[in-house]
């Protein structure tokens, strides 16, 4: 039996913020939360570590949805070392849980990374917990392919997915396609009857094509603004229909280059307070310095510390932690830290319904806890009610 108190803490809860609030954790769950006041020592084992957190933010662990590796290491690698090193860099950034993004890449080489990560999730993660796949492309079109490999492309391959779901059930948690192309609307119900999330992404999809997506099950727009048509007066495109469209949520890279601070804040006005998400889209250099670098079999560069393709300059995912995510909203966009949260844990913990166990401070919850400082340093980081040490 294990267990930790966290005294004098501002924690953050989804009815608010408790200040000098008291959590009591034991064997990986938070077994209660009370004020200061209200706390009673008795509660806890006597042997029971305490820290004390003198004022400093307590939120909930961060959930990354879109994350395709770090520190050197990419998940389409996905051997167990390269799966470790990618868990531990972005656990010491405050994410405790994660999806494992593929890019768009062969049939063999998707299969071998569902295969590995399958494997990997079965035995005890030590670091960042990996909560399932998501398979961005290669369903996606050329016309916006951004980082991914074009001539990898190919309208949905229903069978594909059939097989992968027999064989690894429950394992894609997510689906990036571009909804006008092929067969996507066939596929799109498919996955809504699997529970898997069906996201619109790289697409070229007209306002129209989006609406009869999402009528088809379509629920979630992947890096909202990168990588899909604009809005435009007269013909509103992807982004439209995103921002439009309360059955839609809509990632955001909060990096200050791939969207300016005030499209964000149209964002927050628009999908407040259960629809926009916070991702990394991180790729192997973060964490690294500038140079060049793989990202899914293409060259990229990432000089002072923005990652484009070699050839063509085309943005190649991020060097962005959750922790620069939190802090960019909160300095440059302007939202609290308890929104800042929501976006970065809560939200996305509901795209996955995971909302009885992740995204979120309360009983009987998962013990996945960050101890931030009032400048949004991160202190110390919890999983499963287990201490990340340096």
């Amino acid at each position: 039996m294990s267990e930790l108190v966290i005294t004098g803490a501002r924690i953050v809860t989804e009815q608010g913020v408790i200040e000098q609030g008291v959590v009591h954790l034991k064997d990986g769950v938070i077994a209660s939360i009370q004020s200061s006041s209200a706390w009673n020592p008795g509660m806890a084992d006597p042997a029971a570590e305490t820290v004390d957190a003198r004022g400093s933010w307590l939120l909930p662990g961060f959930i990354d949805v879109h994350v395709h590796g770090g520190y050197g290491a990419d998940f389409m690698e996905a051997s167990p070392e390269t799966l470790d090193t990618i868990t531990r860099f972005h656990a010491k950034n405050g994410t405790t849980a994660m999806l494992a993004t593929t890019m768009t890449q062969t049939h063999e080489a998707i299969d071998r990374v569902l295969g590995e990560v399958s494997r990997y999730m079965q035995e005890p993660m030590p670091y960042a917990q990996l909560l399932g796949v998501h398979m961005e492309g290669p369903f996606i079109s050329p016309k916006w392919a951004g980082a991914q490999d074009p001539k990898l492309m190919l309208p949905p391959q229903l069978s594909w997915l059939q097989d992968w779901h027999e064989r690894f059930p429950q394992l894609v948690k997510q689906l990036t396609l571009a909804p006008e192309v092929e067969g996507a609307l066939e596929t799109i119900a498919w996955l809504r009857d699997r529970g898997i999330v069906a996201a619109c992404g790289h697409t070229d999809a007209s306002y129209a094509d989006i609406q009869s997506a999402v009528d088809a099950g379509l629920s979630h727009a992947v890096h909202t603004f990168n990588a899909m048509k604009p809005l435009h007066h007269r013909e509103p495109g992807t982004v439209g229909a995103v921002l439009t469209d309360d059955r839609i949520s809509g990632e955001v890279i909060a990096d200050g280059h791939h969207v300016h601070p005030a499209a964000i804040r149209l964002l927050v006005k628009t999908k407040q307070p259960d629809g926009l998400l916070l991702i990394t889209d991180a790729m192997s250099a973060a964490g690294l310095g500038d140079g060049q670098y793989d990202l899914g079999g293409q060259a990229v560069t990432v000089q002072s510390g923005v990652a484009r393709l070699t050839e063509g300059g085309a943005l190649a995912g991020s060097t962005l932690t959750m922790i620069d995510a939190l802090r960019f909203m909160v300095r440059e966009v302007g939202v609290s830290v308890e929104e800042a949260s929501r976006f970065a844990s809560g939200n996305p913990a509901r795209l996955l319904q995971l909302q009885a166990s992740h995204g979120s401070i309360a009983q009987g919850k998962q013990a996945d806890l960050l101890l931030i400082n009032p400048e949004l340093e991160l202190e110390r980081v919890w999983i499963r009610g287990k201490e990340l040490q340096a």
